[in-house]
């Protein structure tokens, strides 16, 4: 009976990894096709590349014109919610997790390579039971409107990165920043301004 169970239960997991990685434009079609009915929503001309991953479909929203590309990772559990807004570009390797937190992200944004947004985090304060065993924090990320992210960037809980902001390559972002602010560093400090820069910044993505 538990086996019967299974059968009924997977079908949709086993969708989710046929069409990952069909390739060429067929691929591309059938990729579209599928998650537009497994997403939450899912606008006009979005492009999902061969290797994305999705995790929790029914909370999790793109808008139109968005460009995924390889082997991205969108995962949202336990009563999470990602929404992706218009024109946003995801390049390799980026993973965007939620576990019952929320994560938004604005228009016209651009997102590096292996680039890390995570909206929880794990609770510590108790030394005498295991970290995995005290469960998670309830997060929120809110990146606005037309933002480049470097490479290898991480965002981490509680963080609103403003309208037109820069994050550079290798940030590691743990606090809220003024729109259009250039920002760097490990952890991630104001290195200018798009009104008045004070020195280039060169976010690879």
């Amino acid at each position: 009976m538990a086996i019967f169970g299974l059968v009924l239960s997977e079908p949709a997991l086993w969708g989710d990894e046929l069409v990952k990685y069909i390739p060429g434009q067929i691929g591309s079609f059938l990729r579209r096709r599928y998650w537009s009915v497994r997403l939450h929503a899912c606008g006009d001309n979005v492009c999902i590349s061969t290797g994305v991953t999705f995790k929790g479909p029914s909370s999790i929203e793109l808008g139109r014109d968005v460009n995924l590309m390889m082997n991205n990772h969108i995962a949202s559990y336990s009563g999470g919610c990602i929404k992706i807004g218009n024109r946003v570009s995801t390049n390799r390797n980026a993973m965007i997790f939620v576990m019952r937190g929320r994560i938004t992200i604005g228009d016209n944004v651009l997102i590096g390579p292996n680039t890390v947004i995570v909206a929880d985090d794990h609770m510590y304060d108790m030394v005498d039971i295991p970290i995995r065993d005290q469960g998670t924090s309830v997060g929120e990320i809110v990146i606005e409107d037309d933002v480049w992210i470097g490479a290898n960037v991480v965002i981490l809980p509680n963080v609103t990165v403003g309208r037109g902001s820069i994050i550079a390559a290798g940030a590691v972002v743990t606090k809220s920043f003024a729109p259009y602010s250039i920002v760097g560093g490990v952890p991630a400090e104001i290195v200018g301004s798009r009104h008045a820069p004070q020195r280039s910044v060169n976010p690879t993505d």
